[in-house]
């Protein structure tokens, strides 16, 4: 009795029954414990909302103060109010502080092309009145602005005059627009952009420096005894506009009733359709700031040509056309609202290529390798670090 007593009472009791961990049983380790690492799983805010908020409140903007106060008709107002929406566009990418990092150079160096554009009327070059009709006359045998003009000008501009009209305007704002965009997506591309757009303008401003021309409206006006001294603003192109018998390009022939039997500058006649006043001072203001006789080459021309070779590699098929006809259509404008020759688009064109090839060479040969090696060598760098760090957890 007394035995089974005893069992019963030390198998009721956990405490007494359970053997005690003997120390040895557990291996020992003298390494200190490593932190614990605790993933936060960190929140990223969503400016997307943000950005398509400020860039409608942007849009409207500009919309209401253009419609109230006119087209921005000179180049630094208008890039003044694409920083503001670039601003809108980069919000939660980009320091707005960048935005005067990389366009004030830019500005500065268009200002400087301003304040120059005339410098062939302080050197008092003689100004070419008959170089381009003659060489447009060689190629085709009549001068193409009388031909055009003589052929499609009616009394009243027709519904394809707005499209001339409007793609003559474009010029002053595509682009800049343009280069607002590439900025938003890609500074590097941006930079070479501008590098392009200031070299085709400055040599452009090379070319009537040292060949200050007349546009075909001026020479419609004169004859070539009255621009025998080669002047750069001779009385008679200011004159009303009006058969002048023996002048430089010779008459229009209209064959549309109606329509004026001498060339015409009627780049902004299509406005008149869409009875948009505003955007008809903004024409002529602009070109009342312009260099009269700067026809050679076509900046027209050459910017919009560059336009399209810059984006070819960078739009799809249908960017690739639009810019292509953008290109093509505004030589036609030039051509027929007598604001340029062919002589002068084709010297346009060419300077366009001339830069793209010339930047493209530079680019493959120099920028981007040594961006290459930049970049090889930040991540060596970083490898390094990184080698470094995990070190000591190795040992």
């Amino acid at each position: 009795m007394s035995l089974n007593t005893t069992d019963s009472t030390s198998s009721s009791d956990p405490e007494i029954d359970r053997p005690e961990p003997e120390e040895s049983a557990a291996p020992h380790d003298d390494r200190p414990a490593e932190p614990v690492i605790e993933v936060v799983e960190e929140k990223v805010r969503d400016y997307r909302l943000i950005r398509r908020i400020l860039l409608t409140l942007w849009a409207v903007s500009l919309g209401i103060y253009f419609w109230n106060q006119g087209i921005a008709a000179d180049r630094t107002s208008l890039i003044f109010f694409l920083a503001f929406g670039m601003a809108a566009a980069t919000v939660g990418r980009r320091r707005v502080i960048t935005i005067l990092i990389d366009w004030l150079p830019f500005v500065l160096i268009l200002m400087l092309y301003d304040w120059t554009r005339n410098v062939a009327v302080w050197l008092d070059m003689p100004t070419h009145w008959t170089l381009a009709p003659d060489v447009d006359h060689l190629m085709f045998g009549v001068n193409p602005t009388v031909w055009l003009q003589s052929h499609l000008k009616q009394a009243s501009p027709p519904w394809w005059e707005v499209v001339t009209s409007v793609v003559y305007m474009s010029y002053f704002i595509v682009p800049y627009a343009t280069a607002a965009v590439l900025w938003v997506r890609d500074r590097a591309v941006w930079r070479r952009f501008a590098a392009c757009f200031i070299a085709v303008s400055f040599l452009g401003l090379v070319g009537y420096t040292l060949v200050p021309a007349a546009p075909p409206w001026a020479a419609s006006k004169c004859t070539a005894a009255q621009v025998a001294d080669h002047p750069h603003d001779p009385p008679c192109m200011y004159n009303p506009y009006g058969v002048v018998d023996d002048n430089l390009l010779g008459q229009v022939e209209p064959e549309h009733p109606g329509a004026e039997p001498y060339v015409e500058r009627i780049s902004s006649r299509g406005w008149g359709v869409l009875h948009l006043d505003m955007v008809l001072r903004a024409i002529r203001f602009g070109q009342t700031k312009s260099n009269l006789v700067a026809a050679i080459p076509s900046l027209h021309a050459g910017l919009t040509a560059l336009l399209a070779l810059f984006m070819w590699p960078r739009t799809r098929w249908l960017g690739k056309t639009l810019f292509t006809a953008y290109a093509v259509v505004m030589a036609f404008a030039l051509v027929y609202t007598a604001e340029h020759y062919v002589f002068d688009v084709l010297l346009g064109w060419g300077l366009a290529a001339l830069v793209y090839a010339t930047y493209r060479i530079v680019d493959k040969r120099y920028i981007l390798p040594r961006n290459a090696r930049r970049d090889a060598e930040r991540e060596a760098a970083a490898a390094v670090s990184a080698d470094r760090t995990q070190a000591p957890s190795r040992s």
